[in-house]
């Protein structure tokens, strides 16, 4: 199998995916992204289908599979509800350095619970003065006997007030720099604080906002990875999930396009579907070469994460998939609203929630002007 080809087994998931999605996530997007609220109905209807265990190993209560496959289920669940599939992404997220650089007693605790859809993870590395510059963090860790001792603020958290573990990164040495952030497992029940979730623009079914940290005492054996080694269990578990957003983006897209194309056909103008009109047929023409050309990036992305970066050039294809996935999204959810004229406009229809939705792909997990930088650094060194 090359890269850009998927397997029988693969193409078969996908479809069965698209039907569940259609029957039993599609439907209550409006209604969540509507109330603000979590979509428990999506989530409960994905856990009975076994995708949260699909990026956790099997040999801790997963599935084991492959990025590609995993990519696959993002984006056809992204094709329904983007805020569904934000449930899925972060936990895996939240979870990656735990597969990664956690301990065996770690693994063995926290992983099975995040498979079963028993439990739920975020990921806490923004702060209100530390997006981009990660090195500026200001929550501290001090080491206390057998425990630390967490005091700070995180911003910008998805799936705050909902998840069960929380992956904190906090400075252990203040005068170190990059080099002196440790990162931990907190539980919610150690006492986490979550005093405000925020009012959003798009992927309004997943909560993001502050998680609060003040005195929370954490058992050393949670720590995961040495003191110090945080920011590079940072980067090395952002280069690893940019795919799965690019991922999203393409299902954003995708979702987009194949609403706009059905609407074109049904829509009547001068007396013919507005689907026979050139100049429209050319917008959709360009909608569809970008998301595909978005899709064989995130694959390429995610086959490179599937055999261990042997290349070494994984971080410049996530930060390439996530880009340019997420600017795709952007243009093409923009660009089927257009194509829905003053329908589009409203709430009425799904596509500016699209629009709304996709507008995020751009920024979080690496604003895309970080990506760049990024992709920059590699060509130039």
């Amino acid at each position: 199998m090359s890269m850009f080809d998927l397997t029988e087994d693969q193409r078969s998931f996908k479809e069965v995916l698209r039907q569940f999605v259609e029957e039993k996530v599609a439907p209550r997007a409006a209604e969540y992204d509507e109330r603000e609220e979590f979509p428990w109905e999506s989530f409960n209807a994905c856990v009975a289908m076994e995708l949260p265990a699909l990026g956790v190993p099997a040999e801790h209560g997963g599935q084991g599979a492959d990025h590609v496959t995993q990519a696959l289920a993002i984006e056809e669940v992204a094709r329904g509800c983007a805020s569904t599939a934000v449930t899925l992404l972060i936990s895996k997220l939240g979870m990656l350095p735990v597969i990664n650089f956690g301990s065996v007693e770690m693994r063995d605790r926290y992983l099975p619970r995040i498979a079963s859809g028993e439990a739920q993870a975020s990921y806490c590395l923004s702060e209100p003065d530390a997006g981009s510059d990660v090195a500026s963090m200001t929550a501290r860790a001090e080491r206390d006997g057998d425990s630390y001792v967490l005091n700070g603020t995180k911003y910008w958290i998805t799936n705050a007030g909902v998840s069960d573990t929380y992956t904190v990164f906090a400075k252990t040495d203040p005068s170190a720099g990059h080099r002196g952030i440790s990162c931990f497992l907190v539980e919610k029940d150690w006492g986490v604080k979550v005093p405000k979730l925020e009012h959003k623009m798009g992927l309004r079914g997943s909560p993001t906002g502050e998680v609060l940290l003040e005195d929370v005492r954490v058992p050393v054996e949670t720590r995961i990875g040495e003191e110090g080694q945080g920011f590079y269990i940072a980067m090395h578990t952002l280069d690893r999930s940019r795919p799965t957003i690019g991922a999203q983006a393409v299902g954003i897209a995708q979702g987009a396009l194949d609403y706009a194309i059905g609407y074109m056909k049904r829509r009547q103008q001068f007396g013919r579907p507005i689907a026979e009109f050139q100049g429209l047929q050319f917008m959709l023409a360009d909608m569809a070469m970008r998301i595909e050309a978005a899709r064989g990036l995130v694959y390429r992305a995610c086959a490179a994460i599937d055999t261990g970066d042997a290349n070494g050039d994984l971080g410049e294809l996530g930060a390439m998939a996530k880009c340019f996935a997420s600017d795709v999204a952007m243009q093409v959810a923009t660009d089927a609203v257009q194509l829905l004229g003053g329908y589009g406009y409203t709430r009425e229809f799904p596509l500016e929630r699209f629009m709304r939705d996709a507008k995020i792909t751009q920024i979080y997990e690496g604003t895309n002007q970080i990506q760049r930088v990024v992709i920059a650094k590699h060509l130039v060194g």
